[in-house]
């Protein structure tokens, strides 16, 4: 069976502009009609990391855009919950990011998924883990409407939808399978295990304005101006991480979703409808992570083991930018980070490269660095248009 996903242009978070962008989208998709029925209890995955960063900075999908989302399912009578599993000691993250007030104003209930806590569930036919805890509030709604970010990811290449259903099982976890699973292979895997779980009933992203660069919270901001749609997550990432210059083999959350079954990958198995995308890809846009997924169907396993460890990017911090925060210290599972002198240091040894740590940083002060092999790889692959 083809999967659709919508493509429409959007060029701003203007209310009408973009109210009349997720209207289109999802029309030339069915409606959301046509996946849950008025009055249906959903829950809204949102993108939200932690912790709370300004929405014009696109680390979190933006709350203009899940505003307008709102809209539409309160206009069915829809009884919604939208929310994440965030981390945050002090100040609110969903105060920073607009959320609070955006839900306040909307009358929408907003939620951190660990105060109505966790469930255990099997993953079905899952390759990397058998069961895992997932919210509680998103196994008792009717559907789920994923929320995701256009972002690049330093240690997947690519976050969508896909990844963006990481976010409803616990903090804690989520540290633990970075520990277990330092490889992208295996962590991607995982990641679908987690998918397989939950699949969301409708998928739309907020491409307005994405993160190119040393995603998924410290690359820039760029304007790609786009909304998509589809109920098919897997389709949708297809479709996004080619627009961004990303074939439909370079990453593993896509293809192993779509290998398990969960999702269409191949470009020529799904109708883009709205715009063409030979119209909307984007030049030059900035990666962060090679796409080992490229790697791993090209070369023979003993060579690609060997390679992949080469593109592995390791943190460092950079002083004059660390405002000792100390959010990289909490996060880190490996010991690997030292306060000293009110400044984080990095130790290189215990380090298992998860990039927790570049993820939490606010003030852009941990840089990622690439040995040489790594380096030669990317710049072949550039030269020659490989990836």
């Amino acid at each position: 069976m083809r999967s659709r996903v919508s493509v429409v242009r959007c060029p701003g978070y203007e209310s009408r502009e973009l109210s009349s962008s997720i209207v289109t989208a999802l029309d030339l998709i069915g409606g959301i009609e046509s996946v849950l029925k008025p009055g249906s209890k959903v829950f809204v995955k949102i993108n939200h990391l932690s912790p709370g960063s300004a929405p014009e900075r696109a680390i979190v999908t933006h709350p203009l855009f899940t505003r307008e989302v709102l809209c539409l399912l309160k206009d069915l009578n829809m009884d919604v919950t939208v929310g994440d599993d965030i981390q945050f000691e002090g100040e609110d993250g969903y105060l920073v990011s607009g959320y609070r007030e955006m839900c306040r104003e909307m009358g929408v209930r907003l939620i951190n998924l660990k105060s109505e806590g966790f469930r255990k569930v099997l993953c079905p036919g899952g390759q990397a883990i058998p069961s895992v805890h997932i919210s509680a509030a998103a196994l008792d709604a009717d559907g789920i409407i994923d929320l995701a970010k256009l972002k690049t990811h330093a240690f997947t290449a690519f976050t969508g939808a896909v990844k963006n259903m990481f976010g409803v099982i616990p903090c804690g976890l989520r540290l633990k399978y970075h520990n277990r699973f330092p490889r992208n292979e295996a962590f991607s895997r995982m990641l679908v295990d987690v998918f397989s779980c939950l699949p969301p009933a409708l998928t739309l992203m907020d491409a307005v304005t994405a993160m190119e660069g040393l995603g998924p919270s410290g690359g820039p901001a760029r304007t790609v101006g786009l909304v998509l749609a589809g109920r098919d997550a897997v389709a949708v990432d297809a479709v996004a991480q080619s627009i961004i210059g990303f074939g439909p083999d370079d990453i593993l959350t896509t293809r192993y979703a779509a290998e398990r079954g969960l999702g269409t990958a191949r470009l020529d198995s799904i109708d883009v409808v709205g715009e063409r995308l030979q119209d909307v890809r984007v030049d030059g846009f900035r990666k962060a992570a090679f796409p080992v997924g490229l790697l791993e169907r090209k070369l023979p396993s003993a060579i690609y083991a060997f390679v992949s460890g080469r593109l592995i990017l390791l943190p460092e911090v950079a002083a004059d930018k660390c405002n000792g925060c100390q959010e990289c210290f909490k996060v880190c599972l490996a010991d690997a980070v030292r306060m000293e002198d009110g400044k984080a240091r990095i130790l290189k040894k215990p380090c298992i490269h998860c990039l927790c740590c570049h993820e939490v940083c606010r003030s852009n002060a941990i840089k990622l660095r690439q040995r040489l092999l790594g380096r030669l790889v990317r710049f072949f692959s550039s030269v020659f248009k490989i990836a």
